[in-house]
């Protein structure tokens, strides 16, 4: 139950980055960019930068989400940099 839970939540944070990044994603590539990117927000705003909330990163909660969707636009704007 918990990776249908993470897909669903990833999937939601996938796209709310890229609707920001203004990149036209499917839902697969929107799942994978909403869990590595929460993965890369918990990493760098709260190991990082040490900002309280964002051990959150991916928890379907304000925190969780916002520091969430942080983490994807960082993730695609390093990709759109990259290609």
């Amino acid at each position: 139950m918990g990776i249908i839970i993470s897909m669903i939540i990833g999937g939601i944070i996938g796209w709310i980055a890229s609707m920001i990044m203004g990149s036209g994603n499917g839902i697969l590539i929107n799942i994978i960019v909403g869990i590595v990117g929460s993965a890369l927000g918990s990493w760098l705003f709260g190991d990082v930068l040490k900002i309280g909330g964002a051990k959150q990163a991916g928890n379907f909660n304000i925190p969780g989400l916002l520091f969430g969707v942080l983490g994807a636009v960082v993730l695609l704007f390093i990709i759109g940099l990259i290609f």
